[in-house]
């Protein structure tokens, strides 16, 4: 059963969110987004959703489902295998003895317990990366942590993301924008993933970082590689470009940083400036981040805003694309723009799966979860939970209430959700403002990832078709 005042607390922080940021002003006129959401009554019939080409039934891709073993047709759509496992096994236990959960209410009550399930990764992460950069790195950065280290850094990092920061950040992507703009249309076209959705993010974050723009070649393929080494069986060369990503990475920082504290870097860096010297109250005085922890959030930051982004933006104008009505729609009314990267986050999550781990004996939808169980978060497939999103499989640009599970929840809800929220509505909306007509161009090409969704490559051509 849904706890609905958890649920409108929940929508409360979501809705805040989503208005919050330098447009704020701009965008009073929209129609305000319901404060919480109609209840449902629990027997309103079977789920409905997308069927395999193959026709293949609920029985045959739940009850063998193993997320170690997925193929190719699950990597390029999985979303008829998420509805199957909702309808048949929603909390399905897989061969490895963990589980995976589909449901939005059962996720939604997990982000929100963080005492019973742990975002630590020190015991998960040893099997898989032994003593390596690897496991130094997620077992040390924001997102894999539970407080006190993980309360630390989000309060380091905050004023990083207050409107006022967010503001000065706003004319810089602007202009960034506007410059790869400039560029496509002398072209006349570009690959929305390499030429655009992927530059802006890391641009920015470089800018965050104070890492002149001469440097930032390597950001990127960097930030691929230690994130491919997250998929459910990373492969030994995945694992091997990994770890020596995160150790160039990390000698490269520590250079960097030190820099910074000789003031031998120009313009930027005050993210930077707010892990290096920040300070916090700790139990024997103030404290600051060592070494170690400034150099791997320093490596978070950018992992984070540059995939959650990079696919935001891709997956949006790739929707958009393949759904022309929906394209009409938003060009005719661009002050949708705002609710259409909601609907974006939703409908092609940029990040699929999360992971906790049971620290004490529990239960999720009636099953019970011993100590130690691990337990993969299905965000796409929660995204798509008819019982929270009336006909789930359809792109509704004006979609309301939209309380999709894209940034997480409970603790450790993206700190920078608002910064991606701002940088897909501009890159989009500047797109769609500068451009008449596009079209696809060539073939795109799929990540090929079950964790992380979105395009390694998706070529199109400026004017008609």
């Amino acid at each position: 059963m849904i706890d609905r005042k958890a649920v409108a607390r929940d929508d409360d922080l979501l809705d805040s969110e989503a208005g919050a940021g330098p447009t704020r002003e701009r965008e009073r006129g929209r129609e305000r987004r319901e404060e919480i959401m109609s209840a449902r009554a629990a027997a309103s019939g079977p789920e409905s959703g997308p069927v395999p080409a193959d026709g293949a039934s609920d029985e045959a891709l739940a009850d063998g489902f193993d997320l170690r073993r997925v193929g190719a047709d699950f990597l390029e759509n999985p979303y008829p295998t998420y509805h199957a496992l909702r309808r048949r096994a929603p909390v399905h236990r897989c061969p490895d003895g963990s589980l995976f959960l589909t449901r939005w209410a059962d996720l939604n009550r997990v982000y929100r317990d963080h005492e019973a399930f742990s975002s630590d990764k020190t015991v998960e992460f040893r099997p898989k990366y032994g003593d390596s950069p690897l496991y130094r790195h997620h077992t040390t950065s924001l997102v894999f942590n539970d407080p006190p280290r993980h309360t630390r850094v989000r309060r380091l990092l905050a004023p990083a993301f207050t409107p006022r920061a967010l503001a000065l950040l706003e004319a810089r992507f602007v202009e960034l924008v506007d410059g790869l703009l400039d560029r496509a249309e002398a072209q006349g076209g570009m690959d929305v993933v390499t030429d655009y959705a992927a530059s802006l993010p890391v641009q920015i974050i470089g800018d965050m970082l104070g890492i002149p723009e001469a440097e930032r070649g390597p950001l990127r393929d960097w930030s691929l590689a230690i994130l491919g080494a997250l998929e459910p069986v990373p492969s030994a060369a995945a694992l091997d470009w990994g770890n020596r990503s995160v150790a160039e990475f990390s000698d490269y920082l520590a250079g960097h940083v030190a820099r910074y504290r000789r003031g031998a870097l120009g313009a930027g860096g005050e993210v930077l400036g707010l892990l290096v010297d920040g300070e916090l109250e700790g139990p024997d005085g103030p404290e600051r981040l060592s070494d170690e922890e400034l150099v791997q959030n320093c490596i978070f930051l950018l992992n984070a805003g540059h995939e959650t982004t990079t696919n935001l933006i891709g997956n949006g104008i790739a929707a958009l694309l393949e759904h022309p009505e929906a394209l009409a729609r938003l060009r005719g009314e661009p002050d949708l723009i705002a609710s259409a990267v909601e609907e974006f986050l939703r409908y092609e999550s940029s990040n699929q799966l999360g992971n906790r781990r049971a620290v004490r004996d529990s239960e999720i939808g009636g099953i019970a979860v011993p100590a130690g169980t691990l337990v993969t978060l299905c965000i796409g497939a929660a995204n798509r939970d008819p019982e929270q999103f009336p006909d789930p499989d359809r792109l509704d640009l004006a979609r309301r209430p939209n309380r999709h599970l894209a940034f997480g929840g409970g603790i450790h809800a993206c700190a920078g959700m608002t910064l991606a929220r701002l940088e897909g509505r501009i890159a989009i909306g500047r797109l769609l403002a500068r451009v008449p007509a596009f079209h696809r161009s060539a073939p795109f090409r799929r990540g090929g990832r079950a964790r992380f969704r979105g395009f390694l490559s998706y070529p199109v051509s400026f004017g008609e078709g």
